[in-house]
């Protein structure tokens, strides 16, 4: 590692610099102004020699610069067009750098004038993919869930809520930079339950750099939300009624008022989901406690009525031209009653008969809130220092009761001493999560070709958790204490990184930095006073990109980056959850954290883009493998580490412009993987091919009408030695915008051949616990019947842009840590 980083300085330091003009664009309140038009013209005829958007940050580098007299001209709707004094470009070693030029706002008032300009709806960036959320049809009516399934390399597994990125567990989610901290079924519940209405984009980051938490061995899913830059008060709203296996309804509203130096914004969303999902079991097995071996056939079928409430509220303030304070206060809350049914028959070899039907009723509650303060100071043009604390509390509280029979041919209760087989019992969990966290951060544009930043971060958890399963026998409730956990965990993580970003030679560039994180865990459960989990981890994680500029048109990337996955609290924790009555989902103390090294060589050519990308886990986390008991009479569903996973993967995307009203985009990743597992009876080495597929069609139709088609495939794949087969399917879309600033009515349909099918298959690779083989069919609500949604939003208020624009929260690296069941 060390000599690629001293190769790849060398190599840019020995680069010939060619003439360069550099500068930065703010607006009258020194705040950035990203995506502005820099033009080189000539001061002779005015015309056009170079042209270039400013980043995010308003900077620009217009590179390889002729030697001659010029003028900068620098345009942006909302703003009066500005002019530089004329220059001189005199040799390719020349260099200007312009400082920073401020922009004035046009406050000459016009007619109404409506402006429709459309991103790319995937765009290629050097840490990884963009998705426009806004350009596509579909998002209307959609919540964040559907839209992150849609997107390229991203893979969804409902039945046991897992999100995957490029064909990888283990990926960080974050809302605005920020992590969202709740177990991973929340999460999954907390996107299902968000409008994609209020998304602007979705960042797909497999190289993200050191700014950012080492955490998340796959990467980065990086969710940001709409935030308005138009001055005055304005907002959007939107009303959706929909239709599958049950009723479907989301209404939302987002208010902003902008002024000089105060924005207040704010946005809530209510979302009610009817829902089913069914699956189909059979298979064979070995079950001392009910008799020897066993053939199975298993059906469940579950209801789910979720009704989620999301809050945000917020307000940047300017104290004066350098210092503004931001502030910001967001409230999730989800309430999921489910019900579900099963029927199974247990052929117990060679004549006998158990015939188990179960009722359970959950009923779901959590609440999240996560408060920000956040400060920023300019110290001088190019330098300044912001400095956060947050604030995160997560509470869960999801009782159950479950009513069985389980009976021989003759009609007798099925029953073991520490077995989960009795006729009533009722489950409960109770899970509180507090954290803390201050961030610092610090940045300087040491000169026009190198920036530096660093900061450091320091993150409190203390969670506590209580969760079992009891049994109704002779009159009283009795805890089975292979079924019961009662437990407290502390963790504190300190970090410091600093990074370089250097633009060198001609149209070079290079991204250095590392990063220093210190973990202590320690778990303990009170009730026996004993320690679980006493871990101490002290890492460097390092990040090199470097990219060339083949042309206007081409570039090309090469990465390095290390980072980490740490298990879970759920991962960890003890915790039951009854499954059925012989199986309890349980987390497994003994984890270790998964520790990866990725390189990454990618290339682009206008909005093509392909890359290929090497990683290597080592200590991989598999969830939801099959384990003994200690007692050999219950089957544990837990976390197992792998001893290894390698994967080397093709990422390509490839947009096609058929025509001025038909645009396609195609995506692929997909690629040779590989693992190692040594925690079943018989350990083994498995290497397949994977792969996923999307496509998106886009129609721009007459009479301000649009459509939409867009589809996925998924290829065989595998967790641990659980087994998915491909599966695939198709949306489409259609979006009428509405005459006289009217609003927009959108039409769509999710799964329109109804193929979502999930199949599942355990004892493939080798054998199981309890000699498991089973083959699993799970149908999501889809498979049954189509979803189908009708949409109606509008826009009101004013046109105008802001002087400025919402500063970006400091913590934007947290990760999602906590998964459940």
């Amino acid at each position: 590692m060390k000599t690629l980083c001293i190769s790849l300085l060398l190599i840019c330091l020995t680069q010939i610099v060619n003439a360069q003009v550099s500068g930065r664009v703010t607006t009258a309140g020194s705040q950035p102004l990203p995506y502005v038009t820099v033009s080189l013209v000539r001061t002779a005829d005015s015309s056009s020699v170079k042209s270039m958007l400013t980043n995010e940050q308003g900077g620009y580098n217009i590179a390889d610069a002729p030697s001659g007299n010029y003028r900068l001209r620098l345009s942006s709707i909302g703003y009066q067009t500005w002019f530089s004094s004329p220059f001189e470009i005199s040799g390719s070693k020349d260099a200007k750098y312009l400082a920073v030029i401020v922009m004035k706002e046009d406050t000459r008032q016009l007619g109404e004038v409506v402006v429709r300009a459309t991103k790319p709806l995937y765009q290629q960036r050097s840490d990884g993919l963009v998705v426009n959320v806004e350009s596509s049809v579909l998002t209307k009516g959609s919540t964040a869930l559907q839209v992150l399934e849609r997107s390229p390399g991203v893979t969804i597994d409902h039945r046991d809520n897992g999100i995957a990125l490029n064909g990888k567990s283990g990926a960080t989610v974050m809302i605005n930079g920020k992590l969202v901290r709740m177990p991973l079924a929340q999460v999954m519940n907390l996107l299902n339950g968000t409008s994609a209405d209020n998304i602007e984009k979705i960042e797909l980051l497999s190289t993200p750099p050191a700014g950012y938490d080492a955490e998340g061995s796959a990467g980065i899913i990086n969710i940001v939300m709409k935030k308005s830059k138009k001055q005055g008060t304005n907002g959007s709203y939107s009303l959706t009624g929909g239709y599958g296996m049950g009723e479907k309804g989301t209404a939302g509203i987002n208010l902003s008022h902008n002024t000089k130096n105060i924005n207040l914004y704010g946005s809530y969303t209510f979302q009610h989901d009817r829902t089913y999902t069914d699956l189909f079991i059979t298979g064979s097995q070995y079950m001392p406690f009910i008799g020897g071996n066993a053939e199975v056939e298993f059906y469940t079928k579950t209801k789910r009525i979720s009704n989620n409430h999301n809050a945000t509220l917020g307000t940047d303030i300017k104290l004066d031209p350098k210092t503004t304070i931001s502030g910001n206060l967001s409230y999730n809350n989800s309430h999921s009653p489910t019900y579900t049914y099963s029927n199974a028959g247990y052929k117990i070899l060679p004549d006998s008969l158990l015939r188990y039907i179960g009722h359970i009723n959950g009923n779901g509650h959590w609440d999240n809130l996560t408060s920000s303060l956040n400060i920023e100071h300019v110290l001088k043009e190019g330098e300044k220092i912001s400095v956060e604390a947050d604030y995160i509390h997560y509470g869960n509280n999801s009782p159950s009761e479950v009513n069985t029979s389980f009976v021989n041919k003759y009609g007798e209760q099925v029953y073991a001493n520490n077995s989960v087989s009795a006729q009533r019992q009722r489950g409960f969990a109770n899970t509180a999560i507090n954290v803390g966290v201050f961030k610092a951060d610090y940045a300087n544009q040491l000169s026009p070709l190198l920036k530096l930043e660093t900061g450091i971060k320091g993150t409190h958890t203390g969670s506590s958790s209580s969760s079992g399963i009891e049994s109704f026998n002779n009159g009283a409730w009795e805890r089975n204490m292979q079924t019961a956990a009662n437990i407290y965990m502390k963790e504190d993580i300190g970090a410091a990184y600093l990074s370089l970003n250097w633009q060198l030679g001609k149209s070079i560039s290079l991204n250095t930095g590392v990063r220093y994180e210190y973990s202590y865990t320690n778990m303990d459960n009170p009730q026996t006073r004993s320690n679980i989990v006493d871990r101490k981890l002290g890492k460097l994680f390092p990040t090199v990109l470097f990219t060339k500029k083949l042309s206007n048109r081409s570039e090309l990337q090469l990465s390095y980056t290390k980072r980490i996955s740490r298990p879970s609290y759920d991962d960890l924790a003890s915790y039951f959850a009854y499954s059925d009555p012989t199986a309890v989902y349980t987390g497994n103390p003994f984890l270790k954290p998964t520790i990866t090294n990725n390189i990454k060589l990618g290339y682009n050519y206008g909005d093509y883009s392909f890359s290929l990308l090497y990683s290597r886990d080592d200590n991989a986390i598999a969830r939801y493998q099959l384990s003994e008991s200690p007692a050999h009479d219950i089957l544990f569903i837990s976390p197992q580490n792998l001893p290894y996973q390698n994967y080397f993967t093709l990422q390509a995307n490839v947009p096609v412009k058929v025509s001025n009203w038909w645009e396609m985009t195609y995506s692929l990743v997909g690629g040779l993987r590989q693992f190692k597992e040594d925690y079943t009876l018989h350990p083994l080495t498995k290497s397949y091919f994977g792969y996923s597929f999307n496509f998106n069609q886009l129609f721009k139709l007459s009479g301000s009408f649009s459509a939409e088609v867009s589809g996925q495939y998924n290829s065989l794949s595998y967790n641990g030695t659980t087994r998915v087969d491909g599966f695939g399917l198709i949306n489409a879309g259609i979006k009428k915008e509405l005459k006289n600033n009217g609003g927009s009515l959108q039409l769509s349909v999710a799964d329109v051949f109804s193929a979502a099918q999930i199949h599942v298959r355990y004892g493939t690779l080798t054998r199981e616990a309890f000699d498991i083989k089973s083959n699993v069919l799970v149908n999501t609500e889809t498979r049954r019947f189509p979803v189908i949604k009708l949409t109606y939003s509008k826009s009101f208020g004013s046109t105008r842009p802001a002087g400025r624009g919402k500063p970006e929260s400091g913590s934007k690296e947290e990760s999602e840590r906590m998964r459940s069941n």
